[in-house]
């Protein structure tokens, strides 16, 4: 066992968490930061944000982690599509009905 590892079930053992099911074999410290990228990235954390912390020099190094998050990706597209459709006539805007608060006789 690694080093890396041992420490990691280390930590884990004095934190409670059970690693008997994590089958990891061997653990190299660049495993746990490409794992500290992926979880930005699929927590919606910039590449900016992701180079900085992983301390990449150039944006290049840490464009593999955009793959990983398409959801602001989808969004973006979604929110472009509407605004050009709007823009075209084509979407029918919302009719916001105001809702009347009732009063409590309580």
């Amino acid at each position: 066992m690694s080093e890396v590892l041992a420490r990691v079930r280390e930590v884990a053992a004095e934190m409670k968490i059970d690693t008997a099911g994590a089958r990891l074999q061997d653990l190299r410290i660049h495993d746990m930061r490409r794992t500290l990228g992926s979880w930005q990235a699929a927590t919606g954390a910039s590449l900016v944000v992701i180079g900085k912390s992983l301390g990449h020099k150039d944006l290049a190094s840490t464009a593999i982690y955009s793959r990983l998050n398409l959801d602001p990706v989808c969004d973006s597209m979604q929110t472009a599509t509407r605004a050009m459709l709007a823009a075209g006539g084509l979407l029918q805007k919302a009719e916001v009905i105001p809702i009347k608060k009732s009063v409590n006789n309580a």
